[in-house]
């Protein structure tokens, strides 16, 4: 099995959201990532990033929310570009696993119409609570008519153990990580948003956008947990580690 890192857009955002003793005009760049599995059974998407409008105009897709997530990256950085660049397009991908339904990880969604989308059953019950606009769960970037099956701590995607999701509660009730087992490379822990940024793992402290603290320290144990066994954690927006990682056509396998 293969994976690719893909660019799915950049954002700015204050820094304080993340580091809580940072001044309140600092700001700090966001990488958004996708990551290819490219698996003898098929391909997975693990989040599919930024849609592509919102290079052009945030606001009218986003709304207020656009004012303090500023998307940062230039027309064309977006999955679908990065896709086309190893040479697949949409209808090529299997599964698009989504560690939760923020926009800035499912924006893409609506374009890979041939494959199942997998979430986390409490992931799928907040994007349908009321007020959850509010909460960051626009239904234009994860309601769409495309197959959608629900799954739970441990799901096998591909029926081997090559990569097993991980429930990681507390940044949202049903955010999901993907353990992936490489046969060159190792094991990573894809984290999503579970650890945005390292900083906030290594410091013990939940930065703000957090749906519930003591469920986010619970995962960061459970992080540590399966990073004392050999994996190499991958954070959700962590431009250092970012740009130290293998992008795009180049692969981990």
């Amino acid at each position: 099995m293969k994976m690719h890192m893909l660019s799915g857009g950049r954002l700015r955002m204050r820094r304080n959201v993340y580091h809580p003793n940072a001044a309140p005009d600092e700001m700090l760049d966001l990488p958004v990532s996708s990551f290819l599995l490219r698996h003898a059974d098929g391909n997975a998407l693990f989040d599919t990033g930024c849609h592509p409008d919102i290079a052009k105009d945030a606001e009218s897709r986003w709304g207020t929310m656009a004012r303090f997530m500023t998307p940062m990256m230039e027309e064309g950085d977006h999955l679908l570009n990065a896709l086309a660049c190893v040479g697949l397009g949409p209808d090529d991908i299997d599964i698009v696993v989504c560690s939760h339904f923020h926009t800035d990880h499912c924006g893409c969604n609506q374009f890979f119409r041939k494959a199942t989308i997998l979430v986390h059953a409490e992931e799928l019950a907040a994007a349908r609570a009321p007020q959850a606009r509010k909460a960051g769960y626009l239904p234009e970037d994860w309601d769409h008519p495309i197959p959608l099956k629900t799954v739970a701590d441990g799901f096998d995607v591909f029926g081997d153990g090559r990569m097993r999701l991980v429930h990681l509660p507390g940044h949202t009730p049903g955010l999901m990580g993907a353990h992936v087992r490489l046969d060159r490379d190792g094991d990573f822990l894809l984290v999503s948003d579970a650890v945005s940024v390292r900083a906030n793992l290594d410091e013990n402290v939940a930065p703000r956008p957090t749906w519930n603290v003591e469920k986010c320290l619970e995962s960061y144990a459970r992080v540590r947990d399966i990073e004392r066994g050999g994996a190499t954690i991958v954070c959700g927006h962590d431009d250092a580690q970012w740009r130290t990682m293998r992008k795009g056509a180049a692969f981990y396998e």
